[in-house]
């Protein structure tokens, strides 16, 4: 017989959020920042004092040094692990094989205190950061006033849009954690769902601040489609 006075508490809607360090760090990050810098200098678009600058989403198709051959598979394996591994309760048996298509991959360089506001991706259901260069951590946090922030990403909470001017006492004391901060370290990959609002914080520092980022669609063979939408 059930205990009446039992109670059944459910943690709904977690968001993964997921890191991995590449490896081969060291030997490709300095070959991938030098040809990044020399792909914005050679920008004829690219505003020479820009403090921010963005390349456009189609590096798959415009580099092919083995160097940056690594990076993508590196990126793929550990997409390909964190992904099903979020979905292995969820994906039918028989379709755990998975079509995994990079449908963007960019690069940004920022310094001087330059940001990138927060900001979602579309066209994609994952989507990832690589911090290829920044200052080193003990360097980076003693700016003056952006302190531990200094470049970071901020990550927010899917509830964080409710909180402007909500009611808040001790009973909803879960919810008011709603950013996460991830510092950037030169050589690890952050992976998260790409609904998930995130911003590149103000970053001042010797070195630019640069990152490749990417967004990524999985597909079955069989067709995406797993739950009854009519029983939605």
């Amino acid at each position: 017989m059930r205990d009446k006075s039992a109670q059944d508490v459910q943690q709904l809607w977690p968001i993964p959020l997921a890191t991995a360090q590449f490896d081969q760090a060291a030997d490709v990050n300095p070959v991938l920042a030098r040809m990044f810098q020399a792909m914005r200098a050679t920008d004829p678009q690219n505003e020479s004092k820009a403090r921010f600058y963005s390349s456009r989403d189609d590096l798959l198709q415009r580099i092919e040094i083995p160097e940056f051959q690594a990076l993508m598979q590196f990126f793929v394996g550990a997409l390909q692990k964190t992904v099903s591994g979020v979905n292995a309760n969820v994906w039918p048996a028989g379709r755990m094989s998975m079509q995994l298509k990079l449908a963007g991959c960019w690069f940004q360089i920022q310094n001087g205190e330059a940001f990138h506001d927060v900001h979602t991706h579309g066209n994609c259901s994952w989507s990832g950061v690589y911090y290829v260069q920044v200052d080193p951590a003990a360097q980076r946090v003693r700016h003056p006033t952006l302190g531990a922030l200094n470049g970071a990403t901020r990550f927010y909470g899917p509830w964080h849009q409710y909180l402007g001017g909500a009611y808040m006492d001790m009973g909803n004391a879960f919810l008011q954690q709603s950013t996460r901060d991830v510092m950037p370290e030169a050589g690890t990959l952050v992976m998260f769902p790409s609904f998930l609002q995130h911003k590149a914080m103000p970053y001042a520092g010797e070195q630019d601040r640069i990152i490749v980022s990417f967004n990524a669609q999985f597909h079955a063979a069989g067709g995406n489609q797993i739950f009854d939408y009519a029983g939605t």
